[in-house]
């Protein structure tokens, strides 16, 4: 008997949950349940974090988590409570299968069978924003090569553990060289440790275009968080509906289990929610805690169902369905067909799934570290780039001379374009003349110069090379 924390969240949250563990208990699923309260109670109860300590206390010594969809409230100051769990709690790989069940649920792609991991901790998820001037504001996209190493590490031990023949990398890395960079390098660099299992790599837009058109070309696909999260949206969109889906949040102590759609308010309290999304994530999480037996039973059953042709109404289709039933009757016919297998779908089997032994991440030894310049952030509500150098180079030196001004990016002087249309936020690079270096004592000097003219710096970036390659972008038109 396996104890686990649930959570029957918000808007249909209750009712779907309900459905759920009526199923499982239906099945012969071995398991006891701690109930926790999260979600829109919490929130409005004056915790921004949306879960108390003492949840926190029951989550952490059960070890998995089933948990339906929350609300979160409008406004500032309210925080995600799934990207908060995720990131405390570790859960640093998300699995979300997608598969088509042509031709009892609509869609274009009757063979479509992939599923998408996503890196779940870090990214733009960081949450890290600030507004620097009147005109902009900035989000830090952070990724780490721990966190690249592990999420494709895993993407691969999938494969390999379900027989999967094709782990395939998005990335924007023909812009973002640095941080994407990184995820596809260290794809490559993993890759080559698994040579029974064919590697790709896709630049995300045309990645993304052909998941939409042809997603059978796809077996697994491993993307960092942004990429990810909407890419496993439109997957299992175009394989029938985001409704249908369950996912499946994975780290080295916790799991949580959970179906990928939102609360749904509006549906609230009026028996018509389709439950299987959630039941998709139990099913899931029966297989993580050895339960793939049961797990095999409720596919089957579930899959049954929907061959039968009794379908709620989000994908009810006429002609195709049979009879339209709300929440409860929808798990009431998926348990009396318990011991029953799909008859034109195919049936599933579920092996025992042994726990991934994924090696520790071990640290690499340190490259030689160089400073070589550093970027000044400024707010200047001036518009003119030339008249800004004029005035930045009052405080240049020797050991940090201005190399460069760009515009959100865009490299504005010297030889900047009059057509480059320029906020209040300036970046302004200095590296050192032939022969002097750059230190932080000579950083400390700019700043203190900068302050005594007036110039405004909002952030400083400083410039490395590491092992004597420089580490940073260069100015777009550079």
């Amino acid at each position: 008997m396996t104890t686990i924390t649930i959570a029957k969240g918000d808007g249909i949250g209750p009712e779907i949950m309900d459905a759920t563990l009526r199923i499982l208990k239906a099945a012969g699923a071995q398991i006891d349940y701690e109930e926790i309260e999260v979600g829109e109670k919490m929130y409005l109860s004056g915790n921004t974090s949306g879960i108390s300590k003492e949840s926190w206390d029951v989550i952490r010594r059960n070890k998995v988590f089933l948990k339906a969809p929350i609300t979160t409230p409008q406004g500032g100051g309210y925080k995600s409570l799934n990207v908060s769990i995720r990131k405390f709690l570790g859960l640093y790989a998300n699995v979300r299968p997608c598969k088509s069940i042509h031709p009892f649920v609509t869609t274009k792609h009757p063979v479509m069978d992939l599923v998408i991991v996503r890196e779940n901790e870090e990214d733009l998820y960081a949450g890290i924003e600030h507004q620097q001037t009147d005109e902009v504001v900035q989000c830090l996209k952070l990724i780490s090569r721990p966190g690249c190493e592990k999420i494709v590490r895993y993407a691969f031990e999938y494969a390999k553990q379900f027989g999967r023949k094709k782990v395939t990398c998005f990335t924007k890395d023909n812009i973002m060289k640095q941080t994407d960079g990184l995820f596809h390098s260290v794809f490559t660099e993993i890759a080559a440790e698994y040579p029974e299992i064919e590697n790709e790599h896709w630049i995300v837009d045309i990645g993304a275009a052909k998941l939409a058109d042809t997603p059978e070309l796809f077996d697994v696909i491993v993307m960092p968080n942004l990429y990810g999260d909407i890419l496993s949206d439109v997957a299992a969109q175009i394989a029938g509906s985001v409704g249908l889906a369950g996912s499946s949040n994975i780290g080295e102590e916790c799991a949580m289990f959970e179906a990928i759609h939102g609360s749904a308010p509006r549906r609230a309290g009026q028996d018509v929610a389709n439950p299987s999304g959630l039941l998709q994530g139990a099913i899931l999480m029966l297989k993580h805690i050895g339960q793939a037996e049961v797990a095999q039973k409720i596919q089957n059953a579930w899959l049954r169902t929907i061959e039968d042709g009794t379908h709620t109404y989000d994908i009810y289709t006429e002609g195709v369905s049979k009879e339209k039933v709300g929440t409860a009757a929808f798990a009431d016919a998926i348990i009396r067909n318990i011991d029953q297998k799909p008859t034109i779908l195919p049936a599933v089997t579920y092996n025992a799934q042994a726990a991934f032994k994924l090696p520790k991440y071990v640290r690499k030894a340190p490259a030689k570290k160089e400073l070589v310049g550093v970027d000044l952030f400024l707010h200047w509500n001036g518009t003119n780039p030339n008249e800004l150098a004029t005035k930045v180079a009052a405080i240049q030196t020797a050991n940090a001379h201005l190399s460069m001004i760009t515009n959100r990016g865009i490299k504005v002087w010297p030889e900047g374009f009059e057509e480059t249309f320029c906020t209040d936020h300036w970046r302004c690079r200095f590296k050192p003349q032939e022969g002097n270096q750059i230190t932080s004592k000579t950083i400390i000097e700019l700043l203190e110069s900068a302050l005594a003219i007036g110039i405004e710096v909002i952030k400083t970036e400083n410039l490395y090379a590491f092992d004597g390659v420089p580490a940073f972008s260069l100015g777009q038109g550079q």
